[in-house]
Order: C-alpha cells, then sequence, then structure tokens
C-alpha cells in the first residue's frame, strides 16, 4: 500500500510510520516542518502542511492507497478557553482540511480509505457501566470535541472514501503519556490510586494501538466507529496494583483529585479520572487479534520485566 500518515512525527504516527515501512508499505508523511521530520526518519516521502490553515496538498495525496489521521495537539494541558480552541482546531479544522484535500484531489487521485484517529473520551464519565461503539456521546468538552472530530473525517464518505473512526484509549508507552508520567512516583514507592482509584480506566498496549491502525487502513469490511482498547479495561486501582507489582514497589499511596487539580486545572482532572469502560466489541467481531488484552501481562512487556 502507499500510505499518507497525519501527524506523522508524532509519537503514535512515527510508530505507524515504521511499521508500515517495514513491512514494505510506501509511507507519505505530513509535516509542518518536513526537513526536520526527513532528518529523523529519512525513509518517508515528507510533505509540507499547515493543517489548521490550508488542505491537505494535493501532490501527497497522489497516489495515496489509505489515510491514516492522527493530527492533533497534546490535549494533557490546563484546559484554558485558549488551549480548548487549539486542541479543537488542531483536530476538527485539519482534518475538515484534510478532507477538502482528498475532495480537490478527484475522484481518480482520492484514497479508498480514511482512518481518522478519535478517543474514547467521546463517552465521558459512565461510571461502571460497559461501553461498546454503540453508546451514547457525554456531554463534555472532549465528548463534544470527539463528536464533531469524527463528523469532520465523516464527510469523506460522501466522497466514495470508506471512513473508520478509531475512539483511542490511552496509549501505554513508557517514553510518552500515562505511563511515561506514572513511572517516577512508582519507582519511588510514591505511587497509588488516584481519586478514589474505583474509576474505569481503557487502555491499550501501544503495539496494538499501531497495529489497529494499520489493519483498519486496509482491512476493506472496517467502517464506522472503533473502540480503540484492549478488552479488558480495569480500574485505576487495578491499574495501581499491577504497575506496583511490575515494579516491585508499593503501590498505597492514595492521590486526592484535589492534587491532580492543582496541577492540571479542575476540568482536565476530572477528565483525567472520568470512569470510561469501554470496550472494543467492533474490533474483536471483525476479526482483530489483541496480542496484550491483560494489564498485567501489557505492563511487564513494555518494562521489560
Amino acid at each position: 500500500m502507499r500510505v499518507l500518515v497525519t501527524g506523522a512525527s508524532g509519537s503514535i504516527g512515527s510508530a505507524v510510520c515504521a511499521a508500515l515501512l517495514d513491512r514494505g508499505d510506501q509511507v507519505v508523511g505530513l509535516s509542518r516542518d518536513p526537513e526536520r521530520a526527513r532528518s529523523r526518519e529519512g525513509r518517508v516521502e515528507w510533505h509540507a502542511w499547515r493543517p489548521v490553515d490550508e488542505p491537505a496538498p494535493a501532490e501527497a495525496l497522489a497516489g495515496a492507497d489509505a489515510v491514516i489521521n492522527l493530527v492533533g495537539e497534546e490535549i494533557n494541558q490546563r484546559l484554558t478557553g485558549e488551549a480548548k480552541r487549539r486542541i479543537y482546531d488542531s483536530r476538527v479544522r485539519a482534518t475538515e482540511n484534510l478532507v477538502a484535500g482528498i475532495r480537490a484531489a478527484g475522484e481518480a487521485e482520492r484514497p479508498k480509505a480514511l482512518v481518522s484517529q478519535a478517543a474514547v473520551g467521546y463517552y465521558g464519565d459512565s461510571g461502571e457501566r460497559e461501553l461498546d461503539e454503540d453508546a451514547p456521546a457525554g456531554g463534555d468538552f472532549l465528548a463534544g470535541l470527539v463528536r464533531d472530530w469524527e463528523a469532520a473525517a465523516r464527510e469523506a464518505e460522501d466522497l466514495g472514501v470508506r471512513v473508520a473512526t478509531v475512539r483511542m484509549a490511552p496509549v501505554l508507552n513508557p517514553e510518552h503519556g500515562l505511563l511515561k508520567e506514572l513511572l517516577l512516583p512508582f519507582r519511588l514507592g510514591l505511587g497509588g490510586p488516584l481519586a478514589g482509584g474505583n474509576w474505569y480506566l481503557s487502555w491499550i498496549h501501544r503495539k496494538d494501538a499501531i497495529a489497529l491502525l494499520v489493519w483498519a487502513a486496509e482491512e476493506e469490511r472496517v467502517s464506522g466507529a472503533l473502540n480503540g482498547c484492549a478488552p479488558n479495561p480495569v480500574t485505576n486501582k487495578e491499574f495501581s496494583r499491577a504497575l506496583g507489582r511490575v515494579l516491585g514497589r508499593p503501590a498505597v499511596l492514595p492521590v486526592p483529585r484535589l492534587a491532580v487539580a492543582v496541577l492540571r486545572g479542575g476540568e482536565l482532572a476530572r477528565a483525567v479520572t472520568s470512569s470510561i469502560r469501554a470496550v472494543p466489541r467492533r474490533p474483536l467481531e471483525l476479526g482483530f487479534a489483541f496480542k496484550f488484552p491483560l494489564i498485567e501481562p501489557a505492563l511487564r512487556d513494555l518494562l521489560g520485566r
């Protein structure tokens, strides 16, 4: 396949590019700074794109069989009004501009598939209720963001493009994101449940996240929303205990929600501790095989334990 990847220089995007290249696919990457991106990964055909300001370039789309859309600013920050605007534009407006580029490319040059990343934040705080892809959207900022993000991607369906939106859970990666932030306090014996620990955490091993995106791009039966999470969500307390066992450290010191609010702001603290018990019903029905369905083996693989 020839695959166009947006957000190709990010932590997930670069791994997706490497996975595609390693199996012999051609990869086109979009970046605000293609020269810098090329110095890091010379096997990718890089093109310049300002995702919030302009349609995706026709020369990058030419001949692409599929597009994997991973563009978007980091959400893990204080959710001020300005931050919300940037986060929204970096996903929704950028996806609108991507589809505009696909539309302008003409029927003969359009990709067959668009796989657009979304997030399990779509569901909002849902307590202990199990959430498959048919569960309704929540009512907070992040749920509204994902709803509009997915709607922007689905506009490509009117162009004859197969569209799949992957509602990704937090991707476990010791070099980035949630797991990276937790490693230091847990290694120091200062880790423990957050905000009581009884809320559900959906998660996915980085290898499964990458494999799921590539699979969705090439599997013609895949369309619509997919939950990108391991089949076995855990409570934060269960996650903390598993990480403590893997590291050989205690995991009993509770961290109050107030501490998170002081560091990140109240709205992000609520978002971080929202209970989302998502399950990947559609990927499993369509035959995707998770290599890491259980949390402790996943952590042991990631941390070399």
